[in-house]
């Protein structure tokens, strides 16, 4: 099982700025005056906060369970949340008809004292805040009747409307509370958190302000949360889709197979490729040989091709690596034809390192090769380095043609537009160069609207010592290494003589911040409107989340953290807030969504790999949106359905309020007053105790062996972060016809138990006697 990762800058639930700071809430029973009742309630509480495990007050949530979503249609009805909320246009109506259907048993005059306060309480079914009115954020507990109301606001209601009570619920024990009397009425309605009760909830600008946008702290931080899709992988460098509309995801290890998932997240038990026996790579943690890339031919549905990018050694025992055209199997769609394989391309190594590895196709049909600078440090090869000599394809962005062959036996064609396919000094495949190590490049699929950006090549290049960059790919580019690292001079003297036209890095950044960048992906997906041009990428040694905002007026780009792990924010089912550390690779599926591959240990066979999805918790599309239709794939391999390791938001805060609720019980028993000649047990919290929780023990990830990342020069920092425990406070008070463990009925039932009357009435008689016996029947008691 992967161990989480809680990078440097992430955020706890704690400083969550959608919510005022809550004031801490404490227990204190002062032992003299310590009961069996007392002791009951304390059972009672610790009851109540089992029940409501999952529960995190004040989070933006729909009565499905998800974000609030602005909706694609106008409202007539509860035009309050035509902005952003929960209801479409089809649940509107819905809500409306309820109003109308109501309407038509009160008498004119009531209509105009009463309709407001009814149409008000319908439509917060369309609240963002719907599931903590309703206390639904637990899928697992009941729906209230009616939303959580304010206090003065039930009051007024209930004064000219308590009649329509029946109207909107048939709960009895709610409509004779409503006739009995206003002020109990009005406590069961309301909510124990008063910033979130309607209608005052729409008044607080501290939760309003920043309602449905991506949540970003007092540093930029910006708050996503993660859904863990597979885990057990070793290495994994890459996902890809076919593009063939069956939603099937390819996974590839770095050891050399390749896994089909499909859309139902199971696994095919049989890979669709193996090649490990000619791929090249070894257990040492950080090894850059292996498996690394892998692409669809745009036609795939039509012609089955593929390519791939891999290590090997021939028989001479000399490294280099190969680019291989290979084609599906005629017998099996889930499966590759490993005898069509046909060699493109091989490149000699000389070094271990620095072996790029990104492949894929441009919007021009054409395939685009990263290729390493050939190793070592400071690429010391020829006067200028591999980079700089354009009649080499090591430290390059190679684009050759793939339809047909070339002159002289060559198996692929050169596009007629390369940049130096008319000079002689240079390889006709180089498109660009001045490469140092490209680890992970994309295609941006262009805003869904405007289009803007489409088929810009993005990637993130590996630095040295001090600096790493993301570049955007342009024809005939040189960028700079070895003269240049990231904005700065490396080889002062080449720097001096170098070109001033080189293409400086969209952004860089130094060793504080990271020491192996992991190229991303603009998002350009449907379930996350608000992550819409955002390049999102990371950093492999550090385990740093990053993302860049284009400033279309400046053409410069902004960098912001991401922040995975509030507790708060993502307090949904089946989402997850931690991550293994080592950010390995980014990918997209066929839909436009994100996701990135960590592992918690960075070796080929170490099956510590995990594939996580990005969620914001901010806003999401409006239900229905974003549903896919993949077409259906016939498979001969047993299915391996998903089972998660990660532990989910709701399963933690069930699990640390538990550890909280038993402390409580235990602190509460050791506190009792102890009898005449006895000693006083030292009470518990006075007492070191150890984390029961074991995501918040502050236990290091795995540092037997450091791994070197992308470049022998770069080393672990080994800093890991605890997890802070979140601050939950002001359990809500559920309706008492929904909770057995209702707070006044438990009392209430308490008071009425035999043991309790016995207690009492023992008490009472012994009034008057001597001292010895009063301690005596305490002591009993």
């Amino acid at each position: 099982m992967n161990k989480p990762h809680f990078p440097d800058g992430h955020i706890s639930d704690s400083n969550d700025p959608r919510k005022p700071p809550r004031e801490k809430t404490t227990l204190s029973l002062h032992s003299s005056r310590i009961s069996l009742c007392a002791t009951y309630f304390l059972i009672c509480i610790s009851i109540l906060l089992l029940h409501h495990a999952a529960v995190v007050l004040g989070h933006p949530q729909c009565l499905d369970y998800g974000p609030p979503f602005q909706p694609p249609f106008h409202l007539e009805f509860c035009s309050a949340y035509e902005t952003f909320g929960c209801c479409e246009q089809e649940k509107d109506n819905h809500i409306a008809a309820k109003y109308w259907d109501i309407m038509d048993y009160i008498d004119p005059q009531a209509q105009k004292l009463c309709g407001g306060f009814i149409k008000d309480i319908l439509c917060q079914e369309c609240s963002p805040y719907a599931a903590h009115l309703y206390d639904a954020e637990n899928p697992q507990t009941p729906l209230r009747n009616l939303p959580g109301l304010c206090f003065d606001y039930c009051s007024e209601f209930h004064l000219y409307c308590h009649s329509a009570i029946t109207l909107l619920t048939d709960d009895r024990h709610i409509q004779e509370w409503c006739e009995k009397n206003r002020t109990q009425f009005c406590n069961i309605v309301n909510i124990q958190d008063k910033d979130y009760c309607f209608p005052d909830v729409l008044r607080n600008t501290d939760l309003n302000n920043n309602l449905g946008v991506v949540v970003a702290d007092k540093k930029g931080c910006l708050q996503l949360c993660l859904k863990e899709v597979a885990n057990g992988l070793r290495n994994p460098v890459l996902m890809v889709h076919a593009n063939d509309n069956t939603h099937r995801m390819f996974v590839a290890e770095q050891m050399g197979l390749v896994w089909v998932y499909l859309p139902d997240g199971s696994r095919l038990e049989e890979p669709f490729l193996d090649i490990k026996q000619l791929v090249l790579t070894t257990p040492w943690v950080g090894d850059e040989r292996g498996f690394l890339g892998m692409a669809f031919h745009p036609q795939y549905k039509e012609n089955g091709k593929f390519y791939i990018y891999y290590s090997y050694q021939d028989k001479k025992k000399v490294e280099k690596i190969r680019i291989s055209e290979l084609m599906v199997s005629t017998a099996d769609v889930n499966k590759a034809d490993i005898t069509t394989e046909r060699n493109l391309l091989e490149i000699k190594q000389p070094a271990a390192n620095h072996n790029g590895g990104a492949i894929l196709f441009g919007l021009d049909g054409y395939l685009y090769l990263f290729t390493g600078d050939g190793g070592k440090a400071g690429d010391p090869f020829g006067k200028f380095g591999n980079a700089q000599n354009k009649s080499s394809l090591l430290g390059k962005v190679l684009r050759i043609d793939v339809e047909g062959k070339g002159p002289q036996g060559r198996p692929y064609r050169i596009p007629h537009d390369n940049p130096f396919s008319l000079d002689p000094k240079a390889r006709p495949e180089v498109y660009a160069y001045g490469v140092r190590n490209m680890w992970r490049c994309s295609v941006d699929r262009g805003d869904p609207l405007s289009h803007r950006g489409k088929g810009r090549i993005f990637c993130g290049d590996v630095g040295q010592n001090r600096f790493e960059e993301v570049d955007i790919i342009i024809k005939g580019g040189n960028y700079g290494w070895r003269a240049k690292e990231g904005f700065e001079c490396y080889d002062t003297k080449l720097c001096q003589n170098s070109s001033l036209e080189d293409v400086l890095p969209i952004f860089a950044y130094g060793r504080s911040v990271g020491k192996s960048v992991t190229g991303g992906y603009v998002y350009r997906g449907c379930e996350s409107p608000n992550l819409n041009g955002l390049y999102i990428f990371g950093d492999f040694m550090n385990g740093r989340l990053m993302a860049l905002q284009e400033d279309e007026r400046t053409n410069t780009w902004k960098k912001q953290d991401i922040c995975i792990g509030s507790i708060k924010a993502c307090a949904f089912p089946g989402l997850v807030s931690s991550y293994s550390k080592f950010i390995i690779s980014f990918a997209e599926d066929e839909a436009g969504e994100l996701y990135f591959m960590a592992t918690s240990y960075p070796s080929a066979y170490a099956p510590s790999g995990s594939i996580y999805k990005f969620v914001d918790p901010a806003r999401r599309a409006p239900p229905g949106k974003c549903k896919q239709k993949p077409v259906p794939v016939k498979t001969k391999s047993k299915r391996i359905p998903f089972v998660p390791t990660a532990k989910t938001v709701p399963e933690l805060i069930k699990e640390r309020l538990s550890i909280q609720s038993s402390k409580t019980i235990v602190r509460s028993k050791e506190r009792l007053p102890a009898s005449s000649g006895q000693k006083r047990k030292k009470p518990a919290s006075d007492r070191k105790h150890g984390s029961a929780d074991p995501t918040r023990s502050g236990k290091k990830l795995p540092t037997a062996q450091r791994p070197k990342g992308r470049d022998a020069q770069a080393k672990s920092d080994g800093r890991t972060q605890k997890e802070k425990a979140p601050v939950i406070s002001g359990a809500r008070t559920p309706p008492p016809q929904k909770r057995r463990s209702q707070l006044p009925g438990a009392l209430k039932k308490l008071s009425q138990s035999p043991k309790v009357k016995s207690a009492a009435k023992e008490k009472t008689s012994k009034k008057g006697k001597k001292k010895k016996e009063r301690v005596s029947a305490r002591s009993s008691v």
